[in-house]
């Protein structure tokens, strides 16, 4: 995956947040001259945070869509569809921090079960629980944030996907890694 420029992430952030100000307070859509990553098929989160705390993060795990309209697709739904938290209103806009993380294509953890945990590089590798008809994510940043090491890692992804704790020691459930370039309008942003 070619990694995106600081300009490039810069303007990452810079979508999300027309985006949030188009779904949120009606303001006039706004149009970026993007380069040509952005026509690139990207996995993309936007996550939202307020006062430290997260208030909203939607994303696409996989490569769906071009990535200038995943940015926006997932700011939207970040700020108006996690089922976790009210839609934002306008008047919070101004204490809305927001992170842009582009994601490299999500790839199987294989081999036995318990060697999973010796896979993940912690700081590195977000992570997919995948199984049981459910699933569940959780960004690479996360892990770090919360001082997790790997084995922690997996159990909190497996919560997250609604599955017992040590559900990524079974046959039946799939664990998938991706990395992620983030771009944040706050360098101190909490993670979902």
């Amino acid at each position: 995956m070619q990694l995106l420029t600081d300009d490039e992430g810069a303007m990452a952030v810079r979508s999300a947040r027309a985006a949030i100000d188009h779904a949120v307070a009606k303001r006039p859509e706004s149009s970026f001259d993007l380069t040509p990553v952005f026509r690139e098929k990207r996995g993309v989160f936007v996550t939202l945070t307020k006062g430290g705390t997260l208030r909203g993060c939607i994303g696409f795990p996989y490569p769906v869509m071009p990535l200038g309209e995943a940015i926006v697709h997932a700011a939207k739904a970040a700020a108006l569809e996690d089922p976790r938290f009210p839609p934002v209103a306008k008047d919070e806009l101004p204490a809305i921090q927001l992170e842009v993380t582009i994601l490299t294509a999500p790839e199987p953890v294989g081999g036995d079960p318990a060697g999973r945990p010796a896979k993940i590089v912690v700081g590195r590798h977000g992570l997919i629980v995948r199984g049981m008809g459910t699933s569940g994510l959780l960004l690479p940043q996360v892990a770090t944030e919360y001082g997790w090491d790997a084995t922690t890692f997996l159990d909190h992804t497996c919560m997250k996907a609604g599955l017992s704790g040590k559900c990524w020691t079974s046959k039946n459930v799939e664990v998938l890694t991706f990395e992620g370039q983030i771009f944040a309008d706050h360098p101190h942003a909490s993670r979902g």
